[in-house]
């Protein structure tokens, strides 16, 4: 029973396990992304996860899109109600609201399908350092923000390694870099599974890509945040079979911020070469209050 706050060195199954209350009623705990503020990433993935647990066993999602609606407390359980939208032949349809104190949180919608044979084509992986060659980004993060109660958390649950991009944008206005991330622990072989990992992981540092032309990402500076970032809308497009607990690169870039919004998008991509997802995320870009 999941009725009290976990420990805080749960790995990633625990991060994304969930009780199950009624037929399409679940709870769940989060974790913190900023000082008493659940992971975003994580509230999208135990969304996800309450939907795949009412779709049978042979379908897959294949997009999610999810907007978040205010801040959830990770000093209570979040609610996940699914519906039932659609059940057809070939796609599912699912509606997910996340709830704290009667009031929405997050909302969400999934679509899920079979497998089936057909054109397949992508363009070629960048040229990328393997992550066999990069520095632990979490060593990094402990040298420049010792005591960062992130590092700890987001260490247990996810494999990290930052490839910087050019800190100012290109001639063509985008900011970009580039994160290897994989679960920091062996997962079953359940797809479901696998892909509310990478939505979990979709949500690191997509949304800083915003503002790197103004502070690099926080595990590799030592100075506080000048802007204000918070997740507005996400959305995830599955293409290919993978497992998140291998190294997938996030390859992340944002081409434009105005009127206090920025967006960044992110092509996902097996270490093998194969392109595995696509992520989009909309986020509040504003000058940090000061107190």
């Amino acid at each position: 029973m999941l009725d009290t706050v976990p420990e805080p060195d749960l790995g990633l199954v625990d991060c994304l396990g969930l009780e199950q209350l009624d037929r399409d009623l679940f709870r769940g705990w989060c974790h913190d992304g900023i000082p008493l503020r659940a992971f975003g990433g994580q509230v999208a993935a135990q969304a996800l996860t309450a939907a795949g647990r009412t779709v049978p066993a042979d379908r897959t999602v294949h997009s999610l899109h999810g907007n978040f609606v205010r801040a959830g407390d990770t000093a209570r359980p979040l609610e996940y109600a699914v519906e039932r939208v659609r059940d057809g032949g070939s796609y599912l349809s699912r509606r997910v609201t996340a709830t704290q104190g009667g009031e929405t949180v997050f909302t969400l919608t999934a679509s899920f399908k079979r497998p089936e044979p057909g054109l397949d084509r992508q363009p070629p992986m960048p040229p990328t350092p393997d992550p066999g060659e990069l520095p632990d980004t979490y060593r990094l993060w402990a040298e420049t923000n010792p005591g960062d109660y992130r590092q700890a958390v987001f260490s247990r649950v996810m494999d990290m390694r930052y490839i910087a991009g050019p800190a100012e944008p290109t001639t063509s206005g985008l900011t970009e870099q580039r994160l290897w991330l994989r679960s920091a622990e062996p997962l079953p072989d359940d797809p479901k599974l696998h892909a509310c990992a990478l939505a979990y992981a979709s949500d690191l540092f997509l949304a800083p890509s915003t503002v790197l032309s103004i502070e690099p990402p926080r595990m590799l500076r030592d100075e506080p945040a000048s802007v204000f970032l918070t997740s507005l809308d996400h959305a995830v497009w599955y293409h290919r079979p993978f497992r998140a607990d291998e190294w997938m690169l996030f390859a992340q870039r944002s081409p434009t911020v105005a009127d206090g919004r920025g967006i960044a998008f992110a092509d996902v991509w097996s270490r093998d070469g194969l392109l595995i997802a696509h992520v989009v995320q909309e986020t509040v870009v504003r000058p940090m209050r000061t107190p």
